[in-house]
């Protein structure tokens, strides 16, 4: 069987793409209250960014993250970060059809809800 169609060309995904996976898998994952803060320079610091909590590098066609969350009170948080882990990988090697290395984890901290005054 010969190819009729040659060279269809080539597919490129931008790095906001594996940034909104990244995001939205993280934050729909059981146990994740919202994103952390990414740790950054001074200019990042000074500007808002959408995709705060969220850093990935490219290299050699494989993935690697960084995902900064705050958790859930009274979750396992090992049990959590293994997965947003899973989670992320997943849907990156799904979507996009791209290698996963490494999906580090950093919990920045613990959401215990409105502070109630003791009386």
């Amino acid at each position: 069987m010969t190819d009729t169609y040659g060279t269809i060309g080539k597919t490129t995904i931008a790095p906001e793409v594996l940034l909104g996976i990244a995001r939205l898998t993280t934050l729909g994952t059981q146990g994740v209250s919202r994103l952390g803060s990414t740790p950054g320079n001074v200019n990042r610091l000074l500007k808002r960014d959408p995709n705060h909590g969220v850093m990935i590098s490219v290299e050699n066609n494989t993935v690697y993250a960084d995902i900064s969350v705050v958790l859930e009170n009274d979750v396992n948080i090992r049990e959590v970060c293994r997965n947003i882990q899973k989670q992320i990988a997943r849907a990156v090697s799904e979507m996009v059809g791209m290698e996963v290395g490494r999906i580090n984890v950093h919990v920045d901290d613990i959401d215990y809800g409105p502070r109630q005054e003791i009386l």
